[in-house]
């Protein structure tokens, strides 16, 4: 890309709609898992999408790369193919760890911050990045609890990550609200102690209360709140502009508000400040 722009997570059932989209410097973000045992259909469609010059961002969530058992070779081979298919400008994965004994756990669950795992996920990073040739981003997972017993801080464990690693960083804007509003830290802070030149892409979506209207919760749904806003928008002025997906699905809350918000995220894009490195 020319220059950063804003983007939008984009779902199997609408890709044929993104096609014929006006907008020329929209991007696409799709789920990786969704198109790893996809038909030759589903494929065709997003090769039509690249063909008409829009470029696709894979973001996957199922590569476990804090586990013990370390990424699924046959998960890293189908995602290579992909790569190679699609030719992405941008692949990122969640850090999470979902796999234990050979089973698959229904959630993304957090990573224990201490010494053994920060060298593990590295070595596992490297590994994903060797076999699919180009560097990967690792987003900032969400914190619904102030867990315990961890020796780094969420923030210097991530950058010590991305340095002993090569890959980037993929700062969820949201996540860092719902974990400052669960764990009690000040998410502007938070965000000022991420080196600027590790971060690739940023992602913002949208939350709500619980039934209990006292934790927060990620929704794909809701809107993007005013205080997120706001610190994307602190967030670029020291960062410099970064691509930018909006990662609501394609019609929730509804294709008006989704491209509402896609403006919204470009015009702050189109003013904040030079990079600072």
């Amino acid at each position: 890309m020319m220059r950063p722009t804003a983007g939008i997570r984009l779902k199997p059932d609408n890709v044929r709609a993104a096609i014929s989209c006006p907008l020329q410097d929209l991007w696409f973000e799709v789920d990786a898992q969704d198109y790893m045992t996809a038909g030759d259909k589903d494929l065709a469609l997003l090769e039509e999408l690249r063909r008409g010059g829009r470029q696709i961002s894979l973001h996957g969530a199922g590569m476990a790369l804090a586990a013990a058992a370390g990424p699924d070779p046959e998960r890293i081979s189908a995602l290579k193919r992909l790569v190679d298919l699609l030719q992405p400008i941008l692949v990122s994965e969640r850090l999470t760890w979902s796999r234990a004994d050979g089973r698959c756990l229904p959630d993304l669950l957090q990573v224990p911050r201490s010494n053994e795992v920060l060298a593990r996920s590295a070595a596992n990073i490297q590994k994903v990045q060797n076999l699919l040739g180009r560097q990967i981003l690792i987003e900032n997972p969400t914190h619904y609890l102030d867990l315990r017993g961890h020796i780094w801080s969420q923030t210097s464990f991530l950058s010590e990550l991305s340095r002993r690693s090569n890959c980037g960083l993929l700062i969820d804007i949201n996540n860092v609200a719902i974990g400052a509003h669960s764990a009690g830290f000040v998410a502007s802070e938070w965000l000022d102690a991420i080196p600027a030149g590790r971060v690739g892409e940023i992602h913002l979506a949208g939350h709500s209360l619980d039934f209990e209207g006292t934790l927060l919760i990620k929704s794909n749904n809701a809107p993007v709140s005013d205080d997120v806003w706001e610190l994307y928008r602190q967030f670029v002025d020291r960062v410099g502009p970064r691509p930018t997906s909006i990662a609501h699905h394609w019609t929730l809350p509804s294709l008006a508000e989704l491209m509402r918000e896609r403006a919204h995220a470009q015009d702050i894009l189109d003013g904040g400040l030079a990079f600072a490195a």
